[in-house]
């Protein structure tokens, strides 16, 4: 029933929180804003660099924010990701052996991300061996970003599967509304950023708290326990 995996990248295949965090905070603090707590970004971040800078600006300035000192924390945000596209970031256990598995299983798998796609291949070249996945898209020119659908069916095309035939995976309600959008079976991970609740809601396929409960979904085509 499955023949390709699409995988979100923050808070699905690597923790990117805290770098996520620190840049945003170094470039909050440079144009002199207060700092935002870690944990609070699990909520801030999914929808594009450009969504979190204004999610970041409303809680810092809530009394009200220019367009150009948004734009100003953006620049040094981007400057300063752009520089170390890998600090701090850590991979979630079990992720290595399930992409092993895919390849054994001769099942397509691709990234799709909302970070800008220079670092979005950085990083999944930094973390993955080569050939791990046979493509990966960040946010490019001329695609809206998710939950928009056209980034995933792109993606699908790329790896000549039919939408019905992949699984979109992922942490967020963005995630999984991507994937419904484009016509694609949903999985929400419990190890990244965001809840069961959230998952639940935004009326995920399957929800799993193990990568390996993954691969019984691609062998079975049944949800796996939670």
């Amino acid at each position: 029933m499955y023949q390709a995996c699409i995988f979100d990248l923050d808070g699905t295949l690597a923790n990117t929180l805290g770098s996520i965090a620190e840049f945003s905070n170094r470039a909050l603090h440079d144009c002199g804003y207060p700092e935002i707590p870690v944990d609070r970004y699990r909520h801030i971040v999914g929808n594009g660099a450009s969504v979190q800078v204004q999610r970041m600006m409303h809680i810092v300035c809530p009394q009200g924010f220019t367009e150009a000192e948004m734009q100003k924390v953006r620049r040094l945000y981007d400057q300063y990701y752009a520089a170390e596209p890998l600090k701090g970031i850590v991979g979630y256990p079990g992720m290595p052996q399930l992409l092993a598995s895919l390849r054994r299983l001769n099942k397509k798998s691709g990234v799709l991300s909302n970070k800008p796609d220079s670092w979005a291949q950085s990083i999944i070249a930094g973390l993955f061996p080569d050939g791990t996945f046979n493509a990966v898209h960040g946010q490019r020119e001329g695609i809206p970003c998710k939950p928009a659908p056209q980034g995933a069916l792109l993606l699908a095309q790329e790896l000549g599967t039919a939408p019905r035939n992949c699984l979109y995976i992922g942490d967020t309600n963005t995630d999984m509304q991507t994937g419904a959008a484009a016509g694609m079976d949903t999985v929400g991970v419990l190890w990244g950023f965001r809840d069961r609740a959230e998952l639940g809601n935004a009326h995920a396929n399957y929800i799993v708290s193990d990568p390996a409960q993954i691969l019984d979904i691609l062998r079975r085509g049944l949800p796996a326990p939670a």
